[in-house]
């Protein structure tokens, strides 16, 4: 092995014991750290990788997945391990320059985006870790505490060496039964072997419904085109009311509120970016994944009155390895999983993703012009939290009829 890829290349012993020594006060001082520029950091890497895992295993089709969760099991593998290999490929997954941004930009997620707003008739919301260690391998205790009581990440020593499968299926129900049954079998047969020495998890579940829900009554199929010329015949959701769309001539972004809760400051909001030309998603991916700050500067801020309205109801399921879509990262023995699913139809939408990673080894006086919102071609679309700009999930529909609700 060549010295270049012997030093890129993980030691699992060096994984193996992670630490707190980095993250104690006592011994190093804390950086200041503006959460408001880390979290826009995050928001900019996340539409990057939207674009290489679109790339690399969804083009031209119908995709979804959730940077969100992604970012909240790096965060703690980065946080509890004293490999620097490691830590720098996930700084750089992440778009944060050190733990501190990375731990403050989590901890700003869990206590102000990530709560369940249900019983205040705000969206459900759950956000649950987990962590899985070898039984045999040393673990720092200040390490356990941090994610345990930073992280709220249930804890459990597991016999990887010889009850992998049994792991694997426990990984499997956490993770059912953390997305209300949405999410199974996220790990597959053979993805946990006996040399595992750790696996970290995250589950990720948001059910919100709309501020105006649309009347089902008005609910019809209608034609949505496909990029081979052809078309396939959908259910379309309409309504009559004035919406939150912004023109930007060759796309145009429509921005669908959640009912906010009532004791919580944020707004959820779906949106939806339809470029104007049926085969223009590929580049509107590309350039959303390439612009700097693109989300904070294509947000539709007024209602306008709009022409023709309508969106299709869809419900995908996507689920992907890293290693297919992010070959540069070049970790030979971590292993991250993701699947995600969105739903929405006339009340509301409803959303979950399961990340894990293992390790081995203004209107005038005259009548405006009435923009027309009709989501009949590819589009993309994103949950996110307003206020923080927090990017929960973003995915595409190519073909909404083989994502039949």
């Amino acid at each position: 092995m060549d010295p270049q890829a012997k030093k890129q290349k993980l030691s699992t012993s060096e994984i193996a014991s992670p630490s707190l020594s980095n993250m104690e006060p006592e011994k190093k001082k804390k950086q200041k750290v503006n959460v408001g520029k880390g979290m826009r950091k995050q928001n900019d890497a996340a539409m990057y990788h939207t674009g290489k895992v679109i790339s690399a295993v969804a083009r031209n089709s119908n995709f979804v997945f959730s940077p969100a969760s992604i970012n909240a099991a790096l965060t703690m593998v980065a946080a509890t391990s004293e490999n620097e290999t490691l830590r720098s490929v996930i700084f750089s997954i992440i778009g944060s320059s050190s733990i501190d941004e990375l731990n403050a930009v989590f901890q700003e997620i869990a206590t102000n985006v990530l709560v369940d707003g249900s019983e205040s008739g705000g969206p459900k919301i759950s956000a649950v870790n987990g962590v899985w260690m070898e039984q045999t391998l040393p673990f720092d205790p200040l390490s356990k505490d941090l994610l345990e009581n930073f992280f709220k990440a249930a804890f459990s020593r597991v016999d990887f060496q010889f009850k992998c499968e049994q792991v694997r299926e426990e990984v499997n129900s956490w993770a059912s039964r953390h997305t209300n049954g949405l999410i199974k079998n996220i790990l597959p047969p053979g993805s946990v072997k006996s040399d595992t020495i750790w696996v970290y998890g995250n589950a990720l579940y948001f059910k919100g419904s709309w501020e105006h829900k649309f009347i089902k009554s008005l609910t019809g199929d209608e034609d949505f085109h496909l990029l081979n010329g052809t078309s396939v015949s959908v259910p379309f959701m309409t309504n009559h009311r004035r919406q939150y769309v912004k023109d930007y001539g060759d796309f145009k972004v429509l921005k669908l509120p959640f009912r906010r809760s009532g004791d919580i400051d944020r707004q959820f909001s779906m949106y939806f970016y339809l470029p104007e030309a049926n085969d223009g998603l590929g580049h509107l991916v590309k350039r959303m994944a390439s612009t700097r700050g693109f989300l904070d500067s294509h947000i539709p801020s007024q209602e306008v009155q709009l022409g023709k309205f309508r969106i299709p109801k869809f419900k995908i399921e996507f689920g992907f390895e890293a290693s297919r879509a992010f070959n540069e990262w070049n970790l030979e023995e971590v292993s991250l999983h993701q699947k995600a699913f969105v739903e929405i139809d006339e009340d509301g939408a409803e959303a979950a993703a399961v990340t894990i990673i293992g390790a081995r080894g203004g209107r005038g006086g005259f009548r405006p012009r009435l923009i027309d919102f009709v989501a009949d071609h590819p589009f993309i679309f994103m949950i996110r939290e307003d206020k923080t700009a927090s990017v929960l999930f973003v995915g595409q529909i190519f073909d909404p009829s083989k994502c039949p609700v």
